[in-house]
């Protein structure tokens, strides 16, 4: 598999992009890490990797949605996406994930992009806005891989995001990026209705035919205002998705990212270890993408740097984190989410202003952990050494974790509206 993959990067890319990935994402991003670790003894911190919602707006209309897509269009302006950069280049990171809505939709993506050439970017996107100009611009800018969402066969696919075309519309922006040498990754976020279609060593081998270098299968995860817990799987499933994702890496020559596992197969969360936070479109500064309540945010007088070190509320969901779940806590207790929002005064960060109202009505779900099962541990020594190095829990869950303080999710209905504000100690 290692030689295959050696062999994929070194004959089917642009040796200048991949220079920019080896050096940008690869070397400097293992640094961000070391330096992430050393923050985190001195009892200081700020995370190595963060993710950016640059812009609500989107064409598009998924399932289970949490961004304010049909509300008015917010962005960061570039000079603030650049003080931030900045920021957070003084402290050592070089990988940024863009997100959105839609990342391509910001007319200001490339002036980001050709403004940070000493960093790395990894744009998340549907892939509709990338037209053969846009791609030939991309490989130019060299800093940047875009990972577009792929949800299914052309009738689930156009089911799943609201609009018919939609997958013949990706399918053609990953074809332009793939003729024009761009680094390009395909994610699925795997639910009911792609499961058993797209979790398959047939659709493996056709993204290895079609030149794309890595893809991320992520777990669907029902929140936001229309949140389809119909759609969500099962434990039993996420268990084959991690068996799968193992497997596949010692037998396929592409690169499968996951983010909620070590090398032994125990479960993680990147907020609650502090591998990464998000800033949403407005600029707050949120737990993560899915956690829409907010303390603090970029545009505030203090530095970035001061602001997630100093950050009370971010230091409080990492350890309630951490202290109830090595899963998710959205998913598993937002009960605790509701109860932190409040403890702090964290402010609604959504347009739609419901985000409370939403975590009330939510029913507990399960996530990755699941204490009982064996872990499912990497068996690719080359992954293994990656995670043990440098994605791990960084120690968090040895300080703070408490088996008696897990609920099993299933074991814990709660009924729409029913509210649990428990003072944490």
């Amino acid at each position: 598999m290692l030689i295959g993959l050696t062999k994929r990067m070194l004959f089917e890319t642009d040796k200048r992009l991949l220079w920019k990935l080896v050096w940008n994402m690869g070397i400097k991003g293992i640094r961000s890490v070391q330096k992430h670790k050393k923050r985190l003894k001195k009892g200081e911190f700020f995370p190595p990797y963060l993710y950016i919602s640059i812009i609500n707006s989107c064409n598009l209309r998924c399932q289970g949605c949490w961004v304010d897509v049909d509300h008015k269009q917010q962005k960061i302006d570039v000079p603030a996406m650049n003080r931030m950069i900045t920021t957070a280049k003084k402290m050592g990171n070089s990988f940024f994930g863009l997100l959105g809505g839609e990342p391509f939709m910001h007319k200001e993506l490339f002036d980001v992009l050709e403004a940070h050439p000493d960093a790395y970017f990894q744009v998340f996107t549907n892939g509709h806005f990338i037209t053969d100009e846009v791609a030939k611009r991309l490989r130019k800018c060299g800093n940047v891989t875009v990972l577009v969402s792929v949800e299914g066969s052309e009738i689930v696919s156009d089911t799943r995001r609201g609009k018919e075309g939609v997958y013949s519309a990706t399918m053609k922006g990953i074809e332009n990026c793939l003729k024009n040498k761009v680094m390009t990754g395909v994610c699925t976020s795997l639910c009911q209705s792609n499961f058993d279609e797209l979790l398959t060593e047939k659709w493996v081998d056709n993204l290895i035919e079609m030149g794309v270098l890595y893809t991320w299968f992520h777990i669907y995860r029902p929140v936001g205002p229309d949140s389809n817990p119909d759609l969500a799987l099962t434990p039993q499933q996420q268990r084959v998705a991690r068996q799968f994702v193992v497997d596949m890496r010692c037998k396929k020559p592409i690169i499968f990212i996951d983010a909620y596992y070590d090398a032994d197969g125990h479960a993680l969360c990147p907020a609650a270890t502090g591998f990464t936070h998000h800033i949403n479109p407005w600029g707050d500064v949120e737990p993560c993408p899915i956690i829409q309540f907010a303390k603090e945010s970029i545009h505030d007088e203090r530095p970035l740097d001061q602001v997630f070190n100093e950050s009370e509320y971010l230091r409080d969901f990492r350890k309630t984190a951490a202290e109830h779940t090595r899963g998710c806590i959205v998913l598993e207790r937002p009960d605790l989410i509701e109860s932190l929002a409040d403890r702090h005064g964290a402010k609604d960060s959504t347009a739609r202003k419901k985000a409370l109202a939403e975590l009330q009505a939510a029913a507990a779900h399960s996530s990755q952990y699941a204490p009982g099962s064996e872990p499912i541990p990497e068996k690719s020594w080359a992954y293994r050494l990656a995670k043990k190095f440098a994605y791990h829990d960084y120690g968090v869950y040895d300080e703070h974790f408490k088996e008696e303080n897990w609920i099993d999710p299933n074991d814990n209905p709660r009924e729409p509206g029913e509210s649990e504000l428990v003072q944490l100690g």
